[in-house]
């Protein structure tokens, strides 16, 4: 039955593709999907490539064993936070500056708003370099979660799903991606609400009531909605880097880029805000039950030694046959969409950004779609790579990812599309200051002096980033009066 429902699955992915393909007819098609996506394939965009295996796997399985039920205030703040606020604050004025300004990508973005083509190199080589673990870490979530359920070897289902995600990609880009997330979204909404349903009633855990009791008596602070002192602090800070943290992720406001109108964006808010909720609290609260599973002598012990298979071998304990195959897909589902968007935005910055940018700006519109093509195999080879031979954990590799690319793009981002006064070198402020919050901890990594966690350090750029975008912007020279009145569509300057 669990093969069945994979079958279907990768079947009606394929034919996605296959239908997609001929819908694409230029680089606009392929990547922005003409510019023409609706409330439903937008908000489903956005929330499918948002939660992945990463969200799933690593970090309910190892949030959950971590903070408890507290664990699923993360999904809250990413439904409030990540997506409501997100949409609220960014998508209207990140459609009309990328229109106004006939940019595509996010490095388009900062050489137009900013004037410096250097910018526009920088935020290319960060983003394909650094969305690497990103992609990787899916990939780990994939391969952990198949290995645990149907037998396969680690390294022949990475292998499967890169080879998967290339060939639905490349057929269809962005449309084809859109489709299967609308489909996938469908599928990992009723895929969340079974799981949740037959985990809590589960023996092991005893419903609702007993879950919250049976975790407490392992630690009280683990059945605490409210995580105790000791945790506080580092659980506050994730739900900040995976709230806030998409808002510099140029996988996520690419989606902003191709939604077709201002009502497409007020019904989007609303419908991503719920997905979020549903999908978010879902997995971390579903996380948070993985001790009462793996109990000896009284004592939780974490599987293998390793959080990331926490979930996937709590799964094949407490779900049917049938079930659990249900949740497979839904894990897929959710980390297909991830890798394409990932792949899609990686892809760009080297065809789009540096080779028709900066090596030959008359390459033709098919031979920079076809180059696109190549990279998009190329990133998901080098993901691949690092999935199998990184050894380090999801949410380290997802944070290292998460940290130093919105650490620099954030605050940059986010002033360029309101402050008419934000200046080039309050940008480049912008991206030295988290770049180097993120250096300087793997330097100190390197050493050996550890003093807190990826997740903090991830924080602490983001907001170094914003803070210094404005300092530095209000000490220096304003942009050119005439760019402004471009970039925000006015005929004057206001202040």
């Amino acid at each position: 039955m669990k093969a069945l429902f994979l079958l279907v699955f990768i079947g009606v992915m394929i034919g996605v593709g296959i239908y997609s393909k001929k819908k694409v007819k230029d680089t606009n098609d392929f990547f922005l999907g003409g510019r023409n996506m609706g409330a439903w394939m937008s908000a489903f965009a956005y929330g499918t490539s948002y939660f992945s295996a990463v969200i799933f796997i690593g970090y309910a399985g190892g949030l959950g064993w971590k903070y408890g039920v507290s664990a699923s205030w993360i999904g809250m703040g990413n439904a409030v936070f990540g997506c409501w606020l997100a949409w609220k604050m960014l998508a209207q004025k990140t459609r009309d500056m990328t229109h106004n300004l006939d940019v595509r990508t996010m490095p388009e973005f900062f050489e137009k708003r900013y004037e410096s083509k250097n910018m526009k190199f920088i935020a290319a080589l960060v983003m394909f370099v650094f969305l690497v673990p990103y992609t990787a870490s899916v990939y780990k979530g994939l391969g952990y979660i198949f290995e645990s359920s149907f037998g396969i070897s680690f390294n022949t289902v990475i292998l499967g799903m890169a080879i998967l995600t290339a060939f639905y990609l490349l057929l269809g880009g962005y449309v084809a991606t859109a489709i299967n997330d609308f489909i996938q979204g469908i599928v990992m909404l009723i895929g969340s609400i079974l799981m949740v349903f037959f985990v809590v009633n589960n023996d092991a855990v005893g419903g609702f009531s007993g879950a919250f009791t049976k975790l407490s008596a392992l630690d009280s602070g683990l059945g605490m909605v409210f995580s105790d002192s000791s945790r506080r602090l580092s659980l506050m800070s994730m739900i900040f880097m995976t709230s806030f943290g998409v808002w510099g992720l140029p996988q996520m406001i690419h989606k902003f880029y191709a939604v077709k109108d201002d009502h497409a964006i007020k019904r989007g808010t609303i419908i991503s805000t719920i997905f979020a909720f549903v999908i978010g609290v879902s997995a971390y609260f579903t996380g948070s039950l993985g001790r009462l599973f793996f109990i000896e002598d009284g004592v939780a012990v974490m599987p293998q030694g390793n959080a990331d298979m926490v979930v996937p071998l709590m799964l094949e304990k407490a779900l049917p046959d049938a079930l659990l195959g249900v949740i497979v897909v839904l894990i897929l589902s959710a980390s297909m969409s991830t890798l394409a968007s990932l792949v899609l935005v990686s892809s760009s910055t080297i065809s789009i950004d540096f080779i028709k940018g900066y090596v030959k700006p008359d390459l033709s519109d098919q031979k920079t779609m076809s180059i696109m093509k190549v990279f998009c195999a190329l990133f998901v080879a080098l993901s691949y790579v690092m999935a199998v031979f990184q050894s380090n954990t999801i949410v380290y590799l997802m944070s290292l990812s998460w940290g130093i690319v919105s650490g620099m793009f954030l605050g940059p981002y986010v002033w360029g599309i309101w402050w008419k006064k934000t200046t080039k070198f309050g940008a480049w402020a912008g991206f030295l200051g988290g770049g180097i919050v993120i250096g300087g901890y793997l330097i100190l990594e390197k050493l050996g002096i550890l003093l807190i966690d990826m997740p903090i350090i991830s924080c602490i750029a983001m907001i170094v980033s914003s803070i210094t975008v404005p300092l530095v912007s209000l000490l220096g020279k304003e942009t050119n009066t005439a760019l402004i009145q471009k970039a925000f569509g006015e005929a004057t300057i206001e202040n």
